[in-house]
């Protein structure tokens, strides 16, 4: 049976790491707030982007974009967004589990898919099963702007222009509200989901007029695009991350406290044991003298 002053101490040492967690939840709260900001704020931008590619690609005009092109998936990329710092309940597990059974049930051998990873969590858990890595980036800010992360996302859109990759898929928490996040995958490239009804509407209702040429529009705001996607899935993603450490911490804190009230329970038996055990040896010794 544990001592006094172990007791003591384990409700010593408990307390601080309740004040650790506890600092931890409200900084992620503060976090949160802001980035689901930025997550929103960044939504009528990219559905303006998604409107005006699709008003050009779905027009009578044809056009030779590769990136708007399916080819034969010989090479996949998986676009992994984890966080570089953990205590955050089952953000990073979440994602790497499925992003490590979908290569293992899609792809035969290590030649056939290739990893882009942003975080130190998902670098790490890659690196250690020699899984290929084509790029990586660490230490993304809590509040990322475009200009962070622009050499990444031109990089990856790159590789599948240059038929590096035939497919470019993205896989990351997506942000649903405080105390919910789903692990999601979307495809980037090809840009492709454009429907006949669709279709009808651009060609019904043209409300655009472009200078210059489609096409060289077309040429300039392809890679745009495909980078905003990636771009709103990293701001999504931090979103997520926030809330789900905010949550973390908050639980850790809540079974903190509960350990607490049944350690000081654990210790006041203890006392009152050792007290009543005291009383029973002074009556005992005074009635060894009589």
């Amino acid at each position: 049976m544990a001592s006094l002053r172990d007791i003591q101490n384990r409700i010593g040492s408990t307390k601080k790491t309740k004040q650790i967690t506890n600092a931890m939840h409200m900084v992620s709260a503060s976090k949160l707030s802001k980035a689901e900001q930025n997550a929103t704020s960044f939504v009528p931008y990219s559905e303006k982007m998604q409107e005006i590619v699709k008003h050009i690609a779905l027009s009578n005009e044809t056009f030779e974009h590769p990136m708007l092109k399916p080819r034969e998936v010989k090479k996949t990329a998986y676009f992994v967004i984890t966080s570089d710092r953990g205590l955050a309940g089952p953000f990073n597990s979440g994602i790497l589990r499925k992003v490590y059974r979908m290569i293992h049930e899609k792809h035969q051998s290590p030649e056939e898919y290739t990893i882009i990873v942003v975080g130190r969590m998902g670098r790490d858990f890659f690196r250690q099963r020699n899984m290929p890595i084509t790029n990586e980036f660490i230490g993304l800010s809590d509040q990322p702007v475009f200009s962070d992360i622009q050499d990444l996302t031109q990089e990856s859109v790159q590789l599948y222009i240059d038929q590096e990759i035939d497919e470019l898929n993205i896989v990351y928490n997506h942000f649903i509200s405080a105390i919910s996040q789903e692990v999601v995958t979307k495809k980037v490239l090809p840009l492709t989901g454009f429907d006949e009804e669709e279709q009808e509407d651009v060609n019904s209702n043209s409300e655009y007029e472009f200078e210059p040429s489609k096409a060289e529009i077309l040429e300039s705001l392809l890679p745009q695009y495909a980078e905003s996607l990636i771009y709103g899935a990293l701001l999504d993603s931090k979103a997520s991350e926030h809330a789900a450490r905010m949550t973390a911490m908050r639980s850790a804190t809540d079974n903190a406290n509960e350990l607490i009230d049944d350690l000081s329970l654990q210790y006041n038996r203890a006392r009152q044991a050792a007290i009543t055990q005291e009383i029973s040896e002074i009556v005992s010794g005074a009635a060894a003298q009589e």
